[in-house]
């Protein structure tokens, strides 16, 4: 770096959205409260923010937006040069973590879990399902869900990643961020 380089930028926080409605309104709340936040934003994630009428997601502002747009997912290469301090991928669907799990990195949000682990980013996965029943919020009110027992199974596998936290509810992926962001979040 010479004299006239800017200092580099600290690292950011990278979010990958998957195309979960579980939590969804809350988690983009959260979002909202963060910066500065990268979102990798799955083709499903877009759908199910239209569908529960967040289509903006009230992003903070400085926010980089990246949309699963292209085959290779060249925005992923921003993992390689330390622009990233954690990721956080949720809500995460039983297949997107399913393909982590699997080590499939077709999407934007699967790639850039796999990126992340390759290049030691802690990760924070929101799982959805992760109780033989629950609850959760659809476009137009409560539903019941019953998780098959390979979702319940994959939660657990990817329990078992290293430097990866599963969380279960919106408290616990508060205070799992908190714990990475050395700081307690402030309500908007």
């Amino acid at each position: 770096m010479n004299e006239m380089s800017p200092p580099p930028a600290p690292p950011r926080l990278a979010w990958a959205l998957t195309g979960s409605g579980h939590y969804i309104k809350e988690t983009l709340d959260l979002m909202a409260r963060l910066a500065p936040l990268d979102v990798f934003l799955s083709k499903a994630a877009e759908e199910v923010m239209r569908m529960y009428r967040r289509r903006d997601g009230n992003f903070p502002p400085g926010t980089r937006l990246f949309r699963d747009r292209a085959a290779s997912a060249p925005q992923i290469g921003r993992f390689y040069f330390g622009e990233y301090h954690t990721l956080v991928v949720g809500p995460a669907t039983s297949n997107t973590v399913a393909k982590c799990v699997q080590g499939i990195s077709d999407t934007l949000p699967t790639n850039a879990f796999a990126q992340a682990g390759k290049c030691r980013v802690p990760c924070i996965v929101f799982a959805c399902d992760t109780a033989p029943e629950m609850m959760t919020e659809a476009p137009h009110g409560m539903v019941p869900v019953y998780p098959r027992r390979i979702d319940l199974e994959n939660v657990e596998r990817l329990r078992g990643f290293e430097a990866t936290s599963v969380v279960e509810t919106v408290p616990e992926l508060e205070a799992a961020l908190m714990l990475r962001l050395g700081k307690r979040l402030v309500n908007v």
